[in-house]
C-alpha cells in the first residue's frame, strides 16, 4: 500500500476515533447523568458522569486560575489546529509518529468539539486514585506515549551511530 493510501486510512481512522468518542458520550449522558456511578470493577474501576469545565486534570482550578468558558474553549481549539498542523507537516515522519499524531488530533477533536458545542466536556470513565477522564482523553495519552517510544528509539539510533554499534 503507498503511503498515501495509508495516510488516507489514518484519515479515516481519526474520523472513526472521533466518531466513536462522541458515541461514547452520547451514551454515557444519557445512561448515567443525574445517577448514581455504575461500578464496573469494585475499587478500581466505575462509570461516573462528570461536565469538565476546567482543562485537563483540573489544571486552572488548581492553580487558582480562573478563565472564561470562551477562552478555554479557544485555547482548546487552537491546541487542536496546532496538533493537526503539526501532523500534517510531518507526512515524511515515522509511521509510529504519523499514529501518535493522528491518535492525539482525534483525541484534541473530541474534546475540542465538546467545548465547541456543549461549553464542557463530557468525561465518564473513572479509575481510582485517577480524575475521570473520557475517550478523547485515552486516545490523547496513547498518542503521546506512541510519540514519546519514536523520539527514544530515535535518540537510541542516534547514540548507537555516534558510537558505532
Amino acid at each position: 500500500m503507498r503511503s498515501s493510501s495509508l495516510r488516507a486510512a489514518l484519515l479515516m481512522c481519526v474520523v472513526c476515533l472521533v466518531g466513536c468518542d462522541h458515541a461514547s458520550k452520547i451514551v454515557a449522558a444519557a445512561a448515567l447523568r443525574n445517577a448514581a456511578p455504575v461500578v464496573v470493577v469494585p475499587g478500581l474501576l466505575d462509570l461516573h458522569y462528570t461536565e469538565n469545565r476546567d482543562v485537563a486534570f483540573d489544571m486552572l482550578s488548581r492553580l487558582s486560575l480562573r478563565l472564561p468558558a470562551w477562552a478555554v474553549t479557544g485555547l482548546a481549539v487552537i491546541a487542536t489546529a496546532l496538533v493537526v498542523v503539526a501532523w500534517l507537516r510531518r507526512r515524511a515522519g515515522a509511521w509510529s509518529e504519523q499514529i501518535g499524531l493522528a491518535l492525539v488530533s482525534a483525541g484534541a477533536i473530541g474534546n475540542a468539539t465538546d467545548r465547541l458545542l456543549l461549553g464542557h466536556v463530557i468525561d465518564f470513565i473513572h479509575v481510582r486514585l485517577w480524575p475521570v477522564f473520557n475517550v478523547a482523553d485515552a486516545l490523547v495519552v496513547a498518542g503521546a506515549g506512541l510519540l514519546m517510544l519514536g523520539v527514544a528509539r530515535t535518540a537510541s539510533r542516534s547514540d548507537q551511530l555516534r558510537r558505532g554499534i
